[in-house]
């Protein structure tokens, strides 16, 4: 247990020293580099993106030339490069909300929402699972054809109706606990690959 915490302090500290928000960038980084998920050029949607951390990695992954819109109904903690624009608002409704940086496709969307835990596991990982499906739900509509899909998700009973469901929109379908999430987490990540063309 106390390796766990120490694991998790390395982390934390890390991200201080290299000037990012938080440890979630490492989550992300790592599922990058195994499964190859921006290119330069990219757009990338970002639910649940405060504090900030994954807007700086995806925006220099996909460089000048490509764009990451971010999406929270918390402030972030960062100061925006030229190809991050930030939209403060729930991701609840934001298709219906008629802003315009959504009517434009994206070729990936990434969402890292998680629900204000109760401590009661049930609970939060329902809550979580209700992110996810909003989360899919936008992507659907505005992702590419071809496009990738990474959501974080807290594993419950409804996991696998998730994930099943994915497997019909999406050619490949992983789950994945980057090594940054303490091993006693519930969270991991699903890795979507190539939306399939309906």
């Amino acid at each position: 247990m106390r390796h766990d915490k120490y694991k998790t302090d390395i982390f934390a500290r890390r991200a201080k020293k290299e000037g990012y928000p938080a440890r979630s960038i490492y989550k992300l980084q790592e599922i990058d580099r195994k499964y190859k998920i921006f290119r330069k050029g990219d757009r990338v949607l970002d639910l649940g993106c405060a504090p900030g951390s994954w807007l700086l990695y995806v925006s220099d992954r996909v460089g000048v030339n490509g764009k990451v819109v971010g999406v929270d109904a918390k402030d972030i903690k960062i100061r925006l490069k030229s190809n991050i624009v930030f939209i403060k608002r729930d991701v609840f409704g934001l298709l219906e909300s008629g802003l315009g940086e959504l009517k434009e496709k994206y070729q990936v969307v990434i969402s890292d929402l998680a629900p204000s835990t109760s401590g009661i596991k049930a609970v939060d990982s329902e809550k979580s699972f209700e992110l996810c499906q909003e989360a899919l739900k936008i992507a659907q509509k505005v992702l590419l054809a071809n496009g990738n899909f990474v959501c974080k998700i807290f594993e419950g009973k409804s996991t696998k109706v998730f994930i099943e469901e994915l497997e019909k929109k999406l050619y490949f379908v992983k789950r994945f606990k980057p090594k940054a999430v303490s091993k006693k987490s519930k969270e991991f990540y699903i890795i979507g690959k190539n939306l399939r063309v309906t």
